[in-house]
């Protein structure tokens, strides 16, 4: 137990309290008026050691972007893809407004005020990701008994509205292909396959299963800055993704005299493709295609959209277009592409009437026939 004593000061008498913290170390706070508050702040200190809930007050004092660095090391479970937009959050949006502030001088009412501040400049998802960011670095701060609690936790956030999704029919798919020159066989698989770019340009030709149809995709090359990274699919699953037979001929001819380990979508200095050429004042080569096949501007990622459209067009179950998207559930299809099933709802009416109309039909014949009432004479 801790105890309580007085002293003096210039303003009156004054107490101080002594106490041990966990780990077993001595320190006093001092300040308190009364006796009364002092023996108050004692007993909820040996209430928070026995509960576990012990929080240094000293701790507290180190700035919240000292924090944040050590947070953001430790994100070593995310994907490099994932962890720049992070990384350029924090640089740009957080440590500016939060780097020296003190964890124990945090205020929920300030963090609200910065998230609506932002909302009024940048888009929800810009919002959403920095303000992820700060609570991320203060829940740190929870699991290190630094704060009592995460002042971040239960603000209002802007509710990012997602966009529609572009969907192509089989004849603008072909328009476009054709208007794509070298790149026709990618636009073709990625409308057809629903592969990720990252997932498209990192295939290699041994990858490729001609006779089985189906596509190996365990590799995803990713744009990180300047740099080309290689990683897993999104989803960290390997999966074999079937493409129709009219892609056959075109990936035949895309493979053929080259070796397993070469890519089959290569940029001309054999390396992997991106999105945009690089040299000045070029434009991308699916921009132009699109503005001549007379198409409105859309995506790449929307071809992947496109093939799950066209599959469930074709008769597709929703477990089928998961695996095939590499999907982690076939719920996180279902909330992607729920528009696509909305068909779906009028087949659920239509049964209903027909089993209203069977069972209807077989009461009546069921029914015995009342007796036909006799006329007097």
């Amino acid at each position: 137990m801790g105890s309580v004593e007085s002293y003096p000061t210039s303003a009156g008498r004054r107490y101080r309290v002594r106490y041990r913290t966990p780990d077993h170390r001595q320190t006093d706070r001092r300040g308190f008026v009364t006796k009364r508050d002092a023996e108050m702040f004692l007993a909820s200190v040996e209430v928070a050691k026995a509960r576990g809930e012990y929080v240094n007050a000293g701790d507290a004092r180190i700035a919240l972007g000292d924090l944040g660095e050590v947070w953001l090391t430790q994100q070593t479970h995310l994907k490099p893809s994932s962890l720049r937009p992070l990384l350029i959050a924090w640089r740009v949006h957080v440590q500016p407004r939060w780097g020296a502030v003190r964890l124990s001088e945090v205020r929920h009412s300030d963090v609200q005020a910065w998230v609506s501040e932002l909302s009024a400049a940048r888009g929800a998802t810009t919002v959403l990701r920095a303000y992820g960011v700060l609570a991320g670095v203060l829940d740190v701060a929870v699991k290190d008994r630094r704060v009592q609690s995460n002042p971040a936790r239960g603000v209002n956030l802007p509710r990012k509205v997602r966009k529609e999704h572009r969907y192509l029919t089989h004849e603008q798919v072909h328009s476009l292909a054709g208007v794509s020159g070298e790149h026709r066989t990618l636009v073709l698989l990625l409308a057809y396959t629903g592969l990720r770019w990252g997932e498209a340009i990192g295939l290699r030709v041994g990858d490729v299963d001609l006779q089985r149809r189906r596509i190996a995709v365990s590799v995803n090359a990713v744009e990180v800055g300047p740099e080309i990274r290689l990683g897993t699919p999104k989803s960290h699953k390997r999966r074999s993704v079937p493409f129709p037979r009219l892609l056959e001929t075109a990936l035949r001819e895309q493979t053929v005299g080259r070796g397993d380990d070469e890519l089959v979508f290569a940029a001309a200095d054999g390396l992997h493709m991106r999105r945009v050429r690089v040299s000045s004042g070029s434009r991308s080569w699916f921009k132009t295609a699109l503005k001549e096949a007379g198409l409105d501007p859309m995506t790449l990622h929307d071809l992947r959209h496109t093939a799950a459209s066209l599959s469930v067009s074709a008769g597709a179950n929703v477990k089928a277009v998961q695996r095939m998207l590499g999907h982690a559930s076939a719920a996180m299809t279902l909330d992607i592409y729920a528009d696509l099933f909305d068909d779906d709802l009028d087949v659920v009416s239509d049964r209903l009437d027909e089993a209203y109309m069977r069972s209807s039909v077989g009461k009546v014949w069921a029914e015995p026939s009342s007796a036909v009432p006799q006329t007097g004479q």
